[in-house]
């Protein structure tokens, strides 16, 4: 099934969690079209954006009239509209498994590589040694999940891998390198060789610059 109109992606180019929603629209073959918000000067704040997320963050979609916010929530979303079950499994183990990893990607990805990038990228005014170290170790962690599998819920990609990936591929960006990391890097590869993958603009900023 496809949307009789385009998605509305209410976006910041450079976030995270606005690509890894990009990246599933565009996956899914998904006709959308992305509005970019001028956060710089408080447009998630103006009212009618408000109107849409109360809590003025990207990403939001509208969907012909269907208005979610929250980038895993999104990811869901779509998952449950417009695929067949193959990004986000039915059975219980499958959907505690890629629940697990949607969990990681807004704990310890958010506060770790994410965070350590919103400094280097953005100026966030966050203690960037301490954000680094922990970006190193849920690295650590998942180069070891990876060591045995091929996506971080099997053998099969899932929109865990969508939200995990934005901001592990932009590590760098915050001075985490992903060097001691070569499960990690395959893993990414083998994101970015799906069909339908859209890469995130890179910032020439930490390791990058």
């Amino acid at each position: 099934m496809k949307p009789s109109q385009a998605i509305k992606l209410y976006r910041h180019p450079l976030s995270g969690h606005c690509h890894r929603v990009e990246l599933f629209l565009s996956i899914l073959g998904l006709p959308y079209e992305t509005v970019d918000l001028d956060m710089a000067n408080g447009a998630h704040k103006a009212a009618d954006f408000l109107a849409l997320n109360p809590l003025g963050q990207v990403p939001v979609i509208d969907d012909g009239g269907v208005v979610i916010a929250d980038s895993n929530a999104i990811l869901i979303y779509l998952a449950a509209k417009y695929d067949d079950g193959s990004w986000y499994p039915s059975d219980a183990v499958g959907v505690a498994e890629v629940q697990r990893w949607l969990s990681v990607a807004a704990g310890q990805i958010a506060f770790g590589p994410a965070a350590a990038r919103l400094v280097t990228v953005f100026g966030a005014p966050l203690n960037a040694e301490e954000l680094v170290a922990r970006a190193a170790g849920i690295l650590g962690v998942l180069d070891g999940v990876l060591a045995d599998r091929l996506f971080l819920a099997g053998e099969k990609p899932s929109i865990a891998d969508v939200s995990g990936y934005s901001y592990i591929a932009h590590a760098p960006e915050g001075n985490v390198s992903l060097e001691p990391f070569p499960n990690v890097r395959a893993w990414l590869a083998r994101v970015e060789a799906l069909p339908g993958f859209v890469a995130m603009p890179v910032t020439k900023a930490g390791l990058v610059a």
